[in-house]
């Protein structure tokens, strides 16, 4: 059985509080990207162990490290799943604020709930994914979503952007989202995020901000120029997406690709 986990961009990100247990509240808007996603697929295995093999984009670390293998063995806490042999695809680009590993984690749950008809419900496999990241439970039902706490409480995002042209690019830049936490100072937003996108798209630029912008774009340059070559190219809305180094711009009209061949390239049709 074969799934396809997809990325996801944040429309605004606010940090607005530190937490006594060390995290941080924050305002944000998960959109999910349906075009840019990887192949993610388990047969069962007749051998007594798991089998775990990637293509694609190179992941970094050791495999049993994988949020995927983690998604598998906390499956296990809770019923029986035979040895698998798993493989995925990786086109979704690492580190860069897309939620990749997030996406893989919770559509490997949803998998599992599937292939072996658990009858786990949206609620269960939410709470399961929360233990792997804040960032997976948005993808069990994958869907644009308000999100506050840590991102894993969720409000309906009423918000239609059907008729514009998505493009993400990412450049061969990581960026420590530990560093750029520990470069804000938290502040509740003078609005809601949830008001602030019923405004038109238009009037975002100067209305929704990533506040990682600020300490990332000091660190790394090639990351704020990206941005400003979305608007001179045409973007109605643009903006870092998470911590980055992924920004993604928002256009009437499919753009041009102004970009290096060391940069990755996404555009799609929302």
């Amino acid at each position: 059985m074969i799934s396809f986990p997809n990325a996801k961009i944040n429309i605004g990100l606010f940090v607005c509080s530190r937490r006594p247990d060390g995290y941080h509240n924050i305002q944000t808007l998960f959109f999910p990207v349906k075009g840019l996603f990887d192949s993610l697929e388990i047969v069962e295995n007749d051998s007594k162990e798991d089998e775990f093999s990637t293509s694609g984009l190179i992941i970094e670390g050791i495999p049993t490290d994988n949020l995927i293998i983690k998604a598998l063995r906390l499956m296990r806490e809770y019923v029986a799943v035979p040895p698998l042999k798993i493989h995925l695809h990786k086109l979704i680009p690492s580190g860069a604020g897309l939620g990749g590993g997030s996406a893989d984690a919770a559509f490997m749950l949803k998998l599992l709930n599937d292939k072996f008809s658990l009858g786990l419900s949206k609620e269960k496999l939410e709470a399961m994914a929360a233990k792997l990241g804040a960032d997976c439970p948005v993808f069990i039902e994958n869907k644009p979503v308000l999100a506050g706490g840590i991102g894993n409480e969720f409000q309906p995002a009423d918000i239609n952007l059907s008729g514009y042209t998505l493009q993400i690019v990412v450049p061969p830049i990581h960026v420590s989202t530990a560093k750029a936490y520990s470069q804000i100072k938290p502040a509740l937003p003078s609005e809601n995020l949830g008001t602030l996108v019923k405004h038109p798209v238009q009037e975002w630029w100067h209305l929704i901000a990533n506040d990682f912008e600020i300490p990332v774009f000091g660190g790394h340059p090639e990351i704020k120029k990206i941005k400003e070559t979305m608007y001179d190219n045409g973007a109605v809305y643009a903006s870092m997406s998470g911590s980055g180094s992924a920004v993604f711009g928002l256009f009437k009209s499919k753009p041009d690709k102004p970009w290096t061949s060391t940069y990755f390239v996404h555009t799609e049709e929302i």
